[in-house]
């Protein structure tokens, strides 16, 4: 196949050499390990454009230089000979690397390709620098990812001012994660809310959320609670986005296009069945129903939204009649 070729799916090469899906999948993960594809957003797994070989230096030029460079092998004026400038060309993407830059890099390779194609090496190759040269602005991996998150995060700031009210303000605070790992299907898998890292802009979102509690009778960790519960809740929703994307670039298909081809009487016998599945027997026989991500997002939050408003309305009866409860921690 040539460079810029589309791979076929991995539901394509099932059925053309008879492999299992799980072969199919091993396959194309192990080209991508060794480089030779990638996955292009909207178009899906090509075949990578194979490095160009440095030109072949004719043997007289070789002679001329050799004569020029002295016994040493010392060019004139103390600089060395063609090996010393070749490899200060080489190292001319080193002298303009920066924390900025490898970070920026890495962000895009996770982006196209997911977590999995992410590595050192790999960012090192796609800047054009030894993998060593890395280290000098990046300590390891798990700093890189730190920083990734870090600068995902800060690419859409909150707003200067939060919106008016607790309940939009939380609201606001949740959608624009949504947003934000949306935009970064991989960032998602790298959220811990018992190990957090240390990323100011992320650490910002949990801030603002429990500034839109203060004042409303919550205690600090009722309000420390309630911000990470709905941080948690988005977040754990939003790790099908990379899940998503891999299926569909493993497979080919988008997510109603793979239950458009399953099979009728495996449809049938979940979905038709109104003595095993009396539930399901009714969904089907009615309107269509949204389950996408978004509309599953949409429905959760405004549930913990009521939940949080059920709890501030708890405390403020509670204050009315006297009761220290809404002072308390919130074990009591």
């Amino acid at each position: 196949m040539k460079p810029g070729a589309r791979v076929p799916s991995t539901r394509r090469i099932t059925q053309e050499w008879g492999v299992a899906m799980a072969t199919a999948t091993k396959v194309l993960n192990r080209l991508r390990e060794e480089g030779l594809v990638r996955a292009v957003p909207g178009v899906g797994t090509v075949v990578t454009a194979p490095v160009a070989a440095a030109p072949a230096v004719p043997a007289e030029v070789r002679e001329a230089r050799r004569a020029s460079a002295g016994p040493a092998g010392v060019a004139p004026g103390g600089a060395g000979g063609s090996g010393a400038s070749g490899a200060r060309r080489a190292r001319g993407g080193e002298r303009d690397l920066t924390r900025e830059r490898v970070v920026a890099m890495a962000v895009r390779v996770a982006d196209t390709e997911g977590l999995t194609a992410l590595s050192m090496r790999r960012v090192a190759t796609e800047l054009g620098v030894a993998t060593m040269s890395l280290y000098r602005h990046v300590p390891g991996k798990d700093e890189l990812l730190r920083l990734m998150m870090d600068t995902v995060f800060g690419e859409q700031p909150l707003p200067d001012s939060s919106a008016p009210g607790w309940r939009a303000g939380l609201e606001e605070v949740a959608r624009l994660q949504w947003r934000i790992y949306r935009r970064h299907p991989w960032l998602a898998s790298t959220m811990s809310f018992t190990r957090p890292v240390l990323a100011p802009d992320a650490a910002l979102h949990t801030e603002r959320s429990m500034a839109a509690l203060a004042g409303l009778g919550l205690s600090g960790e009722e309000m420390a609670q309630a911000s990470v519960s709905l941080a948690a809740f988005t977040c754990g929703l939003a790790v099908h986005f990379e899940r998503e994307a891999q299926a569909e670039q493993d497979s080919g298909m988008s997510a109603d296009e793979w239950m458009d081809q399953l099979a009728d009487e495996d449809h049938d016998r979940l979905m038709s069945d109104p003595e095993r599945f009396p539930m399901f027997d009714a969904l089907n026989r009615g309107p269509e129903i949204d389950m996408s991500l978004d509309a599953l997002f949409a429905f959760g939050l405004a549930r913990m939204l009521d939940g949080v408003a059920a709890l501030i309305e708890a405390r403020r009866a509670g204050s009315d009649g006297g009761n220290e409860t809404g002072g308390g921690s919130g074990n009591k």
